[in-house]
């Protein structure tokens, strides 16, 4: 591979970077200055992001760049950068910065998955409050975390295991996610279910009976989990549950000192900045077709209800913890950019 092809000088205008993307497959250039030395990563969707900004394409390529790409001293690392963070093409630079070979995703040594061939259920309804005002405007489901939307930042992660059936919950703004996905060049198979009022985190799913014919995987629309499926499904099946979810740990530390008190005022017990331990569902189940039984037509009901009414009848439901940070959550902004980071690096 002639990797000059995915360099360009940093000076250069976008205008000429966008025809230098499109020449290129991997739709990724390494801007440089004139000794040669890496000084951003530039993507067409960096592109995109910075002339709806208010740049325009005759400015340079700089202006548009990520200044803080990942960055490899040797292929061997670069390899392993690739596998670790999903990434298109890590540069390998030598001692002064210069760039001297660029490794692609084609040469990542990642070992195959077990194809589990599970469908997926997505729970793509709802209006995403927490990420307003990005919600105002796009449905959560296509919130982008770097150049793709949530929605198939997960569809992929689970086609990697073979999963490549999904249903899809929709509700609000549900013609924007279709259309997204119906001209999606990847071709999810994907149905869709339409929610005509809101039903909350669970009730949706009683659209799906006599739908599915197995176990499942269910998701939110705003998480991802990583975490070996193939262990996860053999969990569920050898503890014979009629749900499992998987949980994160979870550590908060409260930033002040906590105060109790009795009657008239009296202090009994103080802590300072004390730490809590727990486990926090993450919004990923494994499920049975059963447990659609027990959902009634147009019932408002969340998901974690649904599971509490497992367990009154009898049923096993069972908890699969994984690391705090093998859980992101882009509900909230602060996480989003955290789960930005964790996809393609820091900017």
């Amino acid at each position: 591979m002639d990797f000059q092809s995915f360099c360009m000088l940093e000076t250069e205008s976008l205008r000429t970077a966008l025809a230098r993307l499109n020449q290129n497959e991997k739709k990724i250039l390494f801007l440089s200055d004139t000794a040669g030395r890496l000084t951003a990563a530039l993507t067409d969707g960096d592109v995109r992001r910075y002339l709806l900004s208010g740049g325009t394409l005759e400015d340079s390529a700089a202006n548009a760049g990520n200044h803080r790409p990942i960055t490899a001293t040797g292929r061997e690392e670069a390899i392993r950068l690739l596998a670790q963070h999903g990434c298109i093409a890590v540069p390998v630079l030598d001692g002064a910065g210069r760039i001297m070979d660029i490794v692609l995703e084609d040469e990542r040594q990642a070992e195959p998955h077990a194809a589990l061939g599970l469908p997926v259920v997505i729970m793509a309804g709802g209006k995403g409050t927490r990420l307003e005002p990005y919600t105002k405007i796009l449905p959560k489901p296509l919130i982008p975390v770097g150049d793709l939307p949530i929605m198939e930042h997960i569809m992929r992660q689970f086609r990697q295991y073979g999963c490549t059936e999904f249903h899809g919950i929709v509700n609000y703004k549900k013609q924007l996610i279709k259309a997204y996905f119906r001209e999606n060049e990847e071709h999810f198979n994907t149905v869709w279910y339409d929610e005509d009022k809101p039903l909350g985190t669970g009730g949706g799913l009683n659209l799906l009976k006599g739908k599915l014919s197995g176990t499942f995987f269910l998701t939110n629309c705003d998480l991802l989990i990583f975490t070996d499926y193939e262990k996860l499904l053999r969990f569920h099946r050898e503890s014979g549950s009629a749900v499992t979810m998987v949980c994160a740990e979870k550590h908060v530390t409260i930033p002040y000192g906590v105060v109790e008190t009795g009657e008239g005022g009296v202090i009994t017990a103080m802590q300072e900045k004390p730490a809590f331990q727990f486990l926090t569902n993450t919004g990923l189940y494994l499920v049975e077709p059963e447990v659609l039984d027990d959902i009634g037509e147009d019932e408002v009901i969340g998901f974690p209800d649904i599971i509490e009414r497992q367990r009154c009848r009898g049923r096993r439901v069972s908890a699969y913890t994984v690391g705090e940070e093998d859980w992101l959550d882009m509900g909230q902004l602060d996480e989003l950019e955290k789960m930005r980071e964790r996809l393609y690096g820091k900017p």
